[in-house]
């Protein structure tokens, strides 16, 4: 089977770039120019007609890549032509009247890629992170990962792990045999070793994932505050409803920010306060649902109100920002004790202070982006296997001191198999080859 599809963005461009992948190839590139296919990895420009006539579609560029020398590992071709939607909808329909040839799926090529041993399962990833990257942070997490300095440390600890089960598994096979000393040092020595980097790495303050998804600003507070103007201003567009009627964001409007070159994702929420709509309840419910899960939140406040609930007075933590708005109305001045807290006195429709609040986040922002490690965990899944990882380590080493082999080798198989998930990787014959290299069994 054979695969193809529109590989430079939908829409009208300059050019579009359609890619074709599988045994295949060869014959549509043969019936879409009526030529043998040009030499590999050479631009050549080609007539391009509908499959089964001489009806032109375009004129264009051929590029040629046989397998396995190729992005997936299979025969492969890139057809370049003009980026007119007329023009990619009749190469599609003309490519797709030819036998084992269909619409790929959404990362099909990349999935052949890691399917034929092209790619890892990071490097994969981090493809797709670094398409859909939209800031300077995020493109350059992207490569790191893409330079496999990752993959290499997750796959280093592995073979560690691995090391360790085959002298395990050779006490298992050979169970009079005692191990020597410096066996059992080097097992100590390697588990522990493992243990210690799979807890630095856990211990990231989770910045891989906040670098990918977005630094998450909460804009919270009373109904009516301008938490709504607020996230306006910050965007400079209208993307929430600015009412006088209070309690007008029922659900959480969520923007996109880069601010310097970070990226942010800033949710207003519903007003907090006392109500007994139930469609209002639930809004405010979400709220405080995505108080929890931010990295900052900015609790705004009317500077004429400054009367705090203790709902209000939960969320001021460390990582929070008191924001108080509509400072052109104060007639006094603020309470000495709302001093103390992490503030800025603003106005949004005097545009007042404005620049002060968001040099507050912006230094927040830089505390929570510094990382000095070449390993990023970058998505959930990674967390997951690392923390399972660790679990089962910590296993292995009580079922060690105890000689309970056989316990303590299924723990570090399941150790090992985690680590190998990071970087889809995951293979027993690498534990029968480590046993045959170390172990001269036959002395």
């Amino acid at each position: 089977m054979s695969i193809f599809a529109l590989s430079s963005g939908p829409g009208i461009s300059g050019i579009a770039v359609i890619r074709i992948s599988g045994q295949e190839t060869q014959k549509v590139i043969k019936l879409l120019t009526g030529k043998d296919v040009p030499v590999p990895r050479v631009a050549t420009l080609r007539k391009i007609n509908k499959i089964n006539t001489q009806e032109l579609i375009d004129e264009g560029i051929i590029l040629w890549f046989p397998g396995p020398e190729s992005y997936t590992g299979e025969d492969m071709a890139e057809i370049q032509v003009h980026g007119s939607k007329a023009v990619v909808d009749a190469l599609h329909s003309s490519i797709s009247q030819v036998d084992n040839c269909r619409l790929a799926e959404p990362g099909e090529f990349t999935k052949l890629a890691f399917q034929n041993g092209k790619i890892n399962l990071l490097e994969a990833e981090s493809i797709a992170d670094l398409i859909s990257s939209e800031t300077e942070i995020q493109r350059q997490q992207a490569i790191k990962i893409m330079n496999g300095k990752s993959a290499d440390q997750f796959n280093f600890l592995r073979e560690k792990l691995l090391k360790i089960l085959s002298h395990v598994e050779a006490k298992i096979d050979f169970p009079d045999e005692d191990l020597p000393n410096n066996i059992l040092n080097e097992i100590k020595n390697n588990s522990n070793d493992v243990i210690q980097k799979i807890e630095k790495i856990l211990n990231d303050q989770k910045v891989g994932e906040r670098i990918r998804e977005g630094f998450k600003i909460a804009i919270l507070g009373p109904t009516n505050a301008g938490k709504s103007s607020l996230i306006n201003h910050l965007s400079n567009r209208d993307v929430a409803i600015v009412s006088e009627i209070a309690g007008t964001t029922r659900d959480v409007i969520e923007t996109h920010l880069n601010i310097d070159g970070y990226p942010v994702i800033i949710s207003d929420t519903a007003g907090i306060r006392e109500s007994k709509d139930e469609i209002e309840k639930k809004g405010i419910k979400l709220s405080l649902n995505r108080a929890e899960e931010a990295d900052l939140k900015l609790v705004v406040v009317e500077a004429k109100s400054l009367d705090f609930t203790n709902v209000l007075k939960g969320l001021l933590d460390e990582n929070a920002i008191l924001v108080i708005n509509k400072s052109d109305l104060l007639e006094k001045e603020i309470d000495p004790e709302i001093k103390n807290i992490n503030h800025v006195l603003i106005s949004i429709k005097d545009n007042k202070n404005i620049n002060e609040l968001i040099s507050k986040i912006k230094n927040n922002l830089k505390n929570k982006f510094i990382t000095s490690d070449d390993i990023l965990i970058t998505r959930e899944r990674h967390r997951q296997h690392l923390e399972q990882c660790l679990d089962h380590l910590n296993n292995f080493n009580q079922k060690k001191e105890i000689e309970d082999f056989d316990k303590a080798a299924e723990d570090l198989r399941l150790a090992t198999r985690h680590l190998g998930m990071i970087v889809g990787k995951v293979d027993v014959e690498e534990i029968l080859g480590s046993i045959f290299n170390d172990f001269c069994i036959g002395k």
